[in-house]
């Protein structure tokens, strides 16, 4: 009986110990205050939120504790004074990068209560500091770089604890988040689908080990087309299969959320390459990836662009010395869509105009769009680059760019344009991939694409990005979608928008492929966004 309350009163002590614990991260409950000189704004403290007035750096990673607080925004180099009214006694929540520790420790009653308690991109480490003040109108005088992230009651609790997060400098460069920045927005996120609309046991997706990647979705009418890339695989295999074992599917939806799987566009062959270098005793269509369809008005049917690679089993990345066909379908008109296709040919390929930045993967997607009469500009990609041809075929660098090709016709002969065009760096410096072009109603270029991951020892948006033209060639600095805002996040990883389909009143959808790190397979989802005509006008004459 002693035994049994003994284990009784730990158990309650444990679970005391643990709502404490569980307490101590949750949000501080915030203080009242009045801003009553200085010219600032103030911020919401969240993910994304945007820090310093006219820079582009943004909270990435955040403390529980934090969230929801109000903050306050200043210039990076800030020379205003600000004065503070508060109703009641408070404490303000400073946050200092690490090197400037020592300003804020020779504050009295400074009181350290986060140590790493969030990251900044492209700043160092953060300490979140705790400093008393009464009820009254105060001056705060802090000399070096830092941030106010909120202001709680008094006798709020705050535990110390150490969060972990990493060094903002690790996010290099800054980037600019949609809805968080000195810019307006020119997308605002109306909303979508809170959880996937292709996911793994629906209708269609038997055979389909490990969920979707890129492709594009385009609508004829009032029906859906989606040719996904269909991660295969085999069952009883490694996952790392599904990449190599792939195939096109076609998919169509009268709503883009109710999908039915219609054909096999084209299979790949799973088959692994003999020999490392770019021979072709190897099978070059061992993968097949990135069905992009385009309507030729002028040949009256569908032609699809796809890439087909080489797949190695012992070299990273496993993909391989990319190549791009086009096919075209059997059945003129624009009904066609669904195929069946004939390949062509291939349109662009390694060979003595690549150079090295387009790296093993070779050229690792192709996406055409019309610039004019008989003009005609196409994204292709490489990735995984070599820093000189010596390097060929094994020793790669990490990076994913984009460039421009040019033909008078969609069947080509392409060109890659020069080096001082190719790559495009004006979009992100070194990863923008399967970008999607097209035009917005003033005749706007706009090429989406995937941003890049946060995960797989990469620090990068992690979101859907977009960037505009005039004039097809020259490309603004990207813009991402932070689409949780307005949609659950299911996923953990955000990869591919596969199109931006205008559905009237400046309503777009778009399809997007995302991964969930606790399942194998890789869902689509869905989300709306609504362009700002005004904000439009105003991004054009910058451009």
């Amino acid at each position: 009986m002693i035994k049994t309350r003994y284990i009784f009163i730990l158990l309650c002590t444990l679970g005391c110990l643990l709502g404490v614990a569980q307490n101590s991260n949750q949000s501080w409950k915030a203080g009242s205050f009045k801003i009553v000189e200085g010219n600032y704004e103030t911020f919401k403290t969240t993910q994304y939120a945007h820090v310093f007035k006219g820079s582009k750096h943004n909270i990435v990673r955040l403390a529980p504790e934090l969230e929801g607080l109000t903050g306050i925004k200043f210039p990076l180099e800030n020379t205003e004074s600000l004065k503070l009214k508060f109703k009641e006694s408070v404490k303000i929540l400073i946050g200092v990068f690490k090197e400037q520790d020592s300003n804020i420790k020779d504050l009295i009653n400074a009181k350290l209560v986060l140590e790493n308690g969030l990251t900044i991109t492209g700043l160092s480490p953060v300490n979140v500091y705790a400093i008393p003040y009464s009820r009254g109108t105060h001056s705060i005088n802090i000399s070096g770089l830092f941030t106010i992230l909120g202001v709680v009651k008094g006798n709020e609790t705050l535990n110390f604890r150490n969060a972990e997060f990493p060094d903002g400098n690790l996010w290099n460069p800054t980037f600019i988040v949609e809805g968080f920045s000195d810019e307006k927005p020119l997308f605002d996120i109306i909303g979508g689908q809170n959880t996937p609309v292709v996911d793994e046991g629906m209708p269609g997706t038997e055979g389909i080990q490990g969920g979707f990647e890129g492709g594009r979705c385009v609508k004829v009418g009032d029906t859906y087309h989606m040719f996904p890339t269909e991660r295969a695989g085999e069952v009883g295999v490694e996952a790392y299969y599904d990449r190599v074992k792939t195939r096109i599917g076609h998919w169509t939806s009268k709503d883009a959320i109710h999908w039915k799987r219609e054909s096999t566009i084209y299979q790949a062959s799973g088959t692994y390459a003999v020999t490392e270098d770019d021979n072709p005793m190897n099978d070059r269509r061992a993968a097949i990836w990135s069905y992009m369809p385009v309507f030729n008005k002028k040949a009256n049917k569908w032609y699809g662009y796809y890439l087909a690679y080489t797949v190695s089993k012992t070299i990273d990345p496993n993909h391989s010395f990319g190549r791009i066909w086009r096919c075209e379908s059997v059945v003129d008109g624009i009904e066609g869509i669904g195929g069946p296709y004939k390949d062509v040919g291939i349109i662009i390929e390694p060979g003595l105009n690549s150079e090295p930045w387009e790296g093993r993967q070779g050229v690792a997607s192709f996406f055409p769009y019309n610039v004019g009469e008989d003009k005609w500009l196409g994204f292709y990609s490489g990735a995984y680059p070599f820093k000189t041809w010596d390097d060929y075929p094994k020793k790669t660098g990490k990076g994913w760019f984009v460039a421009l090709a040019e033909s008078n016709s969609l069947e080509g002969p392409w060109k890659r344009l020069d080096a001082s065009i190719n790559p495009i760096k004006s979009m992100h410096p070194f990863f923008v991939e399967n970008p999607i072009v097209s035009q917005l109603p003033d005749g706007t270029y706009i090429a989406i694409f995937d941003g890049g991951p946060d995960g797989w020892g990469h620090h990068l948006p992690n979101m859907m990005a977009y960037s505009l033209s005039k004039d097809g060639l020259n490309w603004s600095e990207a813009r991402y979608w932070p689409i949780e805002t307005k949609v659950d996040k299911w996923w953990d990883i955000m990869r591919t928008p596969l199109c931006l389909i205008p559905e009237g009143n400046d309503v777009y959808t778009i399809v997007y492929a995302a991964i969930d790190l606790e399942k194998r397979f890789h869902p689509m989802g869905i989300v709306k966004v609504k362009l700002n005509r005004d904000v439009l006008a105003e991004c054009v004459q910058k451009l």
